[in-house]
């Protein structure tokens, strides 16, 4: 019978709530259809899973919203980030280190907008005696990055590769470390993609298309193909490319898929680029790769 469960903050203006879209967004969060009405403009964000606990005893030192995630450390710099890109260096220097607790688990509070504060908090040991798994971190700073994004459906791609570019920027890429490579449609997308990873760069390649089953009467051999050419890019290369390329049965859909209801995946992919870069250095120090 219960569906979920949501929890209202009020935004006193335009600016305080930009502030706080824009953290969340920043902090890898998904976003959800939120709403805009005559009287109030509403953005949501979703989580994988979600908790109400009530507390007997001691009460532990954190914000009223705490945020569970799998890399406390990652997180941590994604706020810092944050708050630096925003100008906010006294809230960067409020900033509290991570700190051990009582109940096995580490936390540290942040406040990205004066009275909202979010407190973030991972287990101390995560795995409970299960093999610990080697995953990628999220943050892209020094890293290089290529995105291939087809010009044919353009007022989808477009969104696509401004979500694309937003992911990499917001987790600490250079703009000069970002190229850009524009091909015709999606057919073209492996050959420009193997090209690019060939010249060894980029440390992961972020493709970007859209094919529409109504548009289309080939759909299906096209989008075969070009699945099959990225994949085996990827391969034959050791470059990893993610795979942003929409295909979807009508533009609607596709818009929807781009930022306008169910997120958007040039975002998604770029995301998924990072952390396979990050992966793969980190096998690569390991020994495992």
């Amino acid at each position: 019978m219960i569906k979920g469960i949501s929890i209202l903050r009020p935004a006193v203006n335009a600016d305080v709530f930009g502030r706080l879209t824009g953290f969340f967004e920043a902090m890898g969060f998904a976003k959800g259809a939120g709403w805009n009405e005559t009287t109030s403009v509403g953005a949501s964000f979703l989580a994988p899973l979600g908790n109400l606990e009530f507390v007997r005893g001691q009460f532990p030192p954190v914000a009223d919203l705490m945020v569970e995630v799998t890399s406390l450390d990652a997180a941590h710099q994604a706020a810092k980030q944050w708050l630096r890109a925003n100008g906010d260096e006294a809230a960067v220097a409020r900033l509290p280190e991570i700190t051990d607790t009582h109940w096995k688990s580490r936390i540290f509070t942040v406040e990205p907008e004066p009275g909202f504060a979010f407190t973030f908090w991972a287990w101390t040991d995560p795995t409970k005696g299960k093999p610990i798994a080697v995953e990628g971190d999220l943050s892209a700073e020094g890293m290089g990055f290529a995105i291939v994004v087809a010009r044919w459906n353009a007022v989808v791609t477009d969104r696509l590769l401004d979500g694309a570019l937003e992911a990499l920027l917001r987790s600490g890429a250079r703009r000069a470390d970002i190229d850009v490579v524009r091909v015709p449609g999606a057919w073209e997308i492996p050959a420009a993609a193997r090209t690019v990873a060939e010249q060894h760069k980029a440390d992961a390649i972020v493709t970007l298309g859209c094919l529409l089953r109504g548009e289309t009467a080939h759909y299906e051999a096209i989008y075969n193909e070009v699945a099959r050419g990225i994949g085996q890019s990827q391969q034959e290369t050791g470059v990893p490319h993610s795979f942003g390329v929409l295909t979807c049965e009508t533009l609607e859909q596709a818009l929807n898929r781009a930022g306008i209801k169910a997120g958007n995946k040039g975002f998604e992919a770029a995301i998924a680029a990072i952390e396979m870069v990050s992966l793969q250095r980190k096998l690569a120090e390991s020994g495992k790769a």
